[in-house]
């Protein structure tokens, strides 16, 4: 009777994602200013994307570009400036303290460092629990024990792990509890924010293989957001590409990698440490630059190896070159396709 409790507690919504084609997510002109000493930070600058359910949505880019915070918006863990984000169809940016606390449930985060994301004061245990405690979803001890440490062996923690500290505990072990906490609440979508870049390479694949596991057992929707485009390309459906707070490209995983047009995704696949470019990788020329350089034009102008007086003079839009890929350059605006 226990192993039947024990299955349903996690596997609750079904076998690997056989779902019809559903967007999950939308996202319209989001964007996000921060005030700051110097003027206006146009962190986030009017962008768009959409997410299927049971799908992997990866967003790459350098630090600073903006992906984190848009994913942080997401989460509704920052306040957007404009736009709007549409979760199973509705705006989470016009609903109510109820609505909030369902939303809370159905959309979880995975952080960059697993160890500043844990509280030190508490056991994993407890760290694990607490979200079921606040949202009351236990009707006791018991039944949040058996949970607790179901949800345990699904991210591979050894029981005798209950009682002790972060700080105990390798980096791996910590993000198992981060990834632990998330999924615990059964959501229907987690941002995954840099969930392996702080993690030694053996135990990034473990974690990747453990995520993968988990979206075929439990049908999740991830936002994955990394700089790392190996690692993005085993893990994502789609990506998008960012660049100083705009999408300068997004594709089908293959359809990018095979076919990239912005040069600035030329420049990170070429970029990638492989055999075949062993002491021949390209390097990105000059630096990413304040935002307060680029009122118009291209904010990729000044690392381009194309461009020309025109891609600083006016603003480049998103533009569908093919079917399902777009670009934001002026550049491949004006190839014949």
């Amino acid at each position: 009777m226990e192993k039947n409790i024990k299955l349903n507690v996690i596997c609750i919504k079904g076998v690997t994602g056989n779902y019809k084609r559903m967007e999950i997510l939308k996202i319209k002109k989001l964007r996000k200013y921060f005030k700051s000493p110097k003027g206006i930070v146009k962190a986030v600058d009017g962008i768009d994307l959409s997410l299927e359910k049971g799908k992997t949505l990866g967003i790459v880019g350098e630090s600073g570009c903006g992906k984190s915070t848009t994913g942080r918006m997401v989460a509704k863990l920052l306040e957007p400036t404009e736009g709007e984000i549409f979760f199973e169809g509705k705006n989470i940016l016009k609903i109510d303290k109820k609505y909030l606390k369902i939303l809370r449930r159905d959309i979880q985060i995975i952080f960059q460092d697993p160890y500043s994301s844990l509280n030190p004061r508490m056991t994993i245990r407890e760290i694990i629990e607490e979200p079921l405690i606040i949202h009351k979803l236990c009707k006791n001890k018991d039944e949040r024990d058996i949970k607790v440490k179901e949800v345990m062996r699904v991210v591979g923690l050894n029981e005798s792990l209950e009682k002790s500290y972060p700080h105990e505990v390798d980096g791996g072990k910590r993000q198992r509890v981060g990834i632990a906490r998330a999924i615990i609440l059964e959501p229907k979508l987690i941002v995954c924010d840099e969930p392996v870049s702080a993690l030694d390479v053996s135990i990034q694949a473990q974690i990747l293989n453990l995520l993968k596991d988990l979206q075929e057992r439990m049908g999740l929707t991830y936002i994955f957001i990394t700089h790392d485009l190996s690692v993005v390309k085993f893990f994502a459906d789609d990506i998008a590409v960012m660049y100083l707070g705009e999408i300068v490209e997004k594709a089908k995983t293959e359809e990018l990698f095979e076919n990239p047009k912005h040069p600035y995704t030329k420049a990170l696949i070429d970029s990638i440490p492989s055999i075949k470019n062993r002491g021949k990788i390209k390097k990105i020329k000059g630096e990413i630059g304040s935002l307060k350089e680029f009122e118009n034009g291209c904010k990729f102008f000044n690392r381009c190896s194309y461009s020309s007086n025109i891609c600083n003079k006016n603003k480049i839009e998103l533009i569908e070159k093919t079917k399902n890929h777009f670009i934001r350059c002026c550049e491949v605006e004006n190839e014949e396709v």
